[in-house]
């Protein structure tokens, strides 16, 4: 299933999908997957009926021996953000939400801004140069992590640790795998895991504001262990695709330097058309209807969220990039209701911190090697975006 709906839902915006399809993954179990935005919605928006237990369980079920490897590293994953639907959800939740308050975002663009600016003159010279630049591996990829490190205290020293670990945790959980690379990846996630137990148990910021809430370390790795992956992991991935989106928009490009397209609109256009989370999981708690087809308790949902940012009855151009277009700015890139994104105003921060400040590379520059992304159900994770100057169109020859 994962290989079929990401390969789909780039397809043109009158293809052939209906607003609820059954769809069978590789392993042979169907699931519900919703591609129409207000039915998307509605199933977000009723925790209830649809609960988000699912939200993190993998994709492939974790077989014995990779379960004793993690057994080993004491992992554990509690119910604590996007696949909690109990009682204590709301409370973790503020809490984290504070740390990630719109204001401790703001503080941190300046900072931000002074060392992507440092990054693009690199980059510019390089290209200038001749030389073809990755603005994945150069730009992108750590950006966001270095942001939320320093948002919730995490030491400077673990961030290269953290980056190979949530690449990892994305994979085992929400990729389809063979035994042995299950194995292997869980090993790195259950390294960092450690690690992670005693930065929850010792670590300030978050995680004493957690303990000190009378939360037990388990609750603290697993709230940790889903912001440290889906709260940087994703924004380097949708920087990445965005400037891969805008090499192919000059006008768009054009309207940035002139000042006659507002960056945040190209962000949410981008979120809208490129967003880094393609799908995510609800499971119907008890018999229900949805567009008045029945689906029985326990029946695993699939929204597509990345179909529904193309839907026609929200947008009028779905598949153009029209920054500021009617409907634009209604996508479900950070999903909608209790378990909406909590980190959003610090991913649409970072995002506009940088197309101002990259743009100027994008121009006159030719995709020597655009993002390739594996199979996930739900994670596009591109691993290298690589342009060079168009010499012909204005680049410096030598």
């Amino acid at each position: 299933m994962a290989a079929v709906l990401f390969t789909s839902w780039r397809g043109p915006v009158a293809d052939p999908w209906p607003d609820l399809a059954t769809v069978t993954d590789h392993l042979g179990v169907p699931h519900l997957v919703v591609t129409r935005h207000a039915l998307v919605r509605q199933v977000l928006a009723d925790p209830v009926t649809w609960r988000p237990e699912n939200a993190l369980d993998a994709v492939t079920p974790i077989p014995v021996a990779a379960l004793r490897v993690l057994a080993g590293h004491r992992f554990r994953l509690p119910p604590t953000l996007a696949n909690n639907g109990g009682a204590s959800h709301p409370r973790i939740r503020a809490i984290v939400a504070e740390a990630l308050h719109p204001a401790r975002v703001a503080a941190q663009q300046p900072w931000l801004t002074g060392l992507v600016r440092a990054r693009v003159d690199r980059l510019a010279a390089a290209l200038d140069a001749g030389e073809p630049v990755d603005l994945y591996a150069d730009l992108a990829a750590d950006l966001p992590l270095r942001v939320l490190a320093r948002m919730v205290e995490l030491p400077a020293t673990q961030t290269a640790t953290v980056k190979e670990f949530s690449r990892a945790a994305l994979e085992l959980f929400w990729a389809p795998l063979d035994h042995d690379r299950q194995v292997t990846l869980a090993a790195t996630v259950g390294r960092f895991h450690r690690v992670l137990r005693d930065f929850a148990a010792t670590g300030g910021g978050l995680a004493a504001r957690l303990r000190a809430d009378g939360h037990p370390v388990d609750v603290v790795v697993g709230a940790l262990f889903f912001l440290l992956v889906a709260g940087q992991e994703t924004t380097s991935q949708f920087l990445t695709l965005l400037l891969h989106r805008l090499t192919g928009e000059p006008a768009v490009l054009a309207g940035l330097r002139a000042g006659t397209v507002p960056v945040a609109d190209v962000v949410e256009e981008g979120l809208r058309l490129e967003p880094p989370i393609v799908t995510w999981r609800r499971v119907a708690a008890v018999d229900t209807t949805l567009a008045g087809t029945p689906v029985p308790a326990g029946t695993p949902v699939v929204l597509w969220l990345a179909r529904a940012g193309r839907d026609p009855a929200v947008v009028a151009d779905p598949a153009a990039f029209r920054p500021g277009q009617p409907g634009s700015r209604r996508h479900l890139a950070f999903g909608a209701g209790a378990h909406r994104c909590v980190g959003a105003q610090l991913s649409r921060m970072e995002a506009a911190v940088v197309v101002t400040e990259a743009a100027p590379l994008l121009t006159d520059a030719v995709v020597v090697r655009p993002p390739w992304c594996p199979d996930n159900l739900s994670f596009r994770m591109p691993d290298a975006f690589v342009i060079r100057r168009d010499r012909g169109r204005g680049g410096n020859p030598a």
